[in-house]
């Protein structure tokens, strides 16, 4: 419908950015994502012959790139040019203040890679996940969590790793992380406790726990980083969470936003959406820093295009509008039963 879509100018235009001062766009990265060449990207009823990317922040500064269209190039190339250090002032997206969750996040291991440079220069954990258990390990006792919006009040202390087990309770209760660096490797080891009536149980691999545990880690991780003016992108955070999990994820989301950070996520979830409908009507975040965007397909005798809808939600949680096939399929299902 468009979604993976608006997320990948994102991302095309982050991992272009050191070629962005001599107007070229890179199509195809090892980090991020990799389309193709030109003719994988352009929009096949255009009567244009460019690509055209334009951006805007809050206080109304825009950047805008015109990328010519050759179908047999990975790199386009704009007449404009713009100085990185200039789109680093103006744009979070260009700093490394940035995360980005793939929907194909890093799943149960036996052990976890570790990056250094990315977890402590650029304070990340990698468009996959895949760093979050070397970053609790490096960072999960020292790192404390400052927002008072995003300390779970079940956590043992603000430590980012009691912090992440609290959160992580919400979905699987009485969850209880450790990590352990392998001597002489650039291998994290994760184990899972739970927590019994007296104590905990015996230590587990994640690869014999719910597969909705380590599925779910980097998104919390990620989210619990929030700070000012971060910009978190995350693809299905209600991937292999049940109900409750995905509205307790959606009121995370809402907290983190309330912290300050850009959130931005691409979700098929009633449940997601609902979680940051409670949110605002609980007063955790302000109406005003929801926007709910619905994507659509519509198709003419002449083209198909994304149709998007802008949604508001007021101070009660409730939507300004349903357009059709926005949050109806529980009542048709249901219609069906009666």
């Amino acid at each position: 419908m468009g979604k993976s879509s608006l997320i990948q100018v994102l991302l095309l235009l982050k991992q272009s950015s050191d070629k962005l001062k001599s107007g070229t766009l890179n199509l195809n990265d090892s980090e991020f994502i990799a389309l193709g060449k030109g003719r994988d990207v352009f929009y096949q009823y255009s009567e244009d012959k460019h690509i055209t990317f334009a951006l805007e922040n809050e206080d109304k500064i825009s950047k805008i790139w015109n990328f010519e269209y050759h179908a047999d190039r990975e790199n386009l190339q704009s007449k404009e040019q713009h100085s990185i250090n200039l789109l680093k002032k103006n744009f979070n997206l260009f700093t490394d203040n940035f995360q980005y969750l793939n929907a194909e996040r890093i799943g149960p291991r036996q052990s976890y890679s570790s990056s250094t440079s990315t977890i402590e220069s650029r304070k990340q954990i990698g468009s996959k996940g895949e760093y979050a258990v070397h970053y609790l390990n490096v960072f999960g006792t020292s790192e404390k969590i400052q927002s008072e919006a995003l300390h779970h009040p079940k956590a043992r202390s603000r430590s980012l790793i009691h912090e992440v087990d609290a959160w992580l309770g919400m979905i699987s209760p009485g969850t209880k992380l450790n990590t352990t660096a392998v001597p002489g490797t650039e291998m994290v080891l994760l184990d899972v406790q739970f927590e019994t009536n007296l104590d905990f149980t015996n230590r587990f691999r994640p690869v014999n726990v719910g597969f909705g545990i380590s599925f779910v880690l980097p998104v919390i991780v990620a989210l619990l980083m929030a700070k000012k003016d971060r910009l978190i992108i995350i693809e299905n955070p209600e991937a292999h969470l049940h109900p409750r999990g995905q509205a307790e994820m959606g009121r995370l989301m809402a907290l983190a936003a309330q912290s300050g950070a850009q959130i931005i996520a691409e979700t098929h979830s009633d449940h997601i959406l609902n979680g940051v409908r409670v949110a605002v009507k609980d007063g955790d975040l302000p109406k005003e820093d929801a926007r709910i965007f619905f994507f659509d397909r519509k198709t003419t005798d002449f083209e198909q295009y994304s149709y998007v809808t802008s949604i508001k939600i007021d101070d009660k949680g409730e939507l300004s509008q349903y357009p059709p096939n926005f949050l109806d399929e529980w009542n048709n299902q249901l219609f069906k039963l009666i």
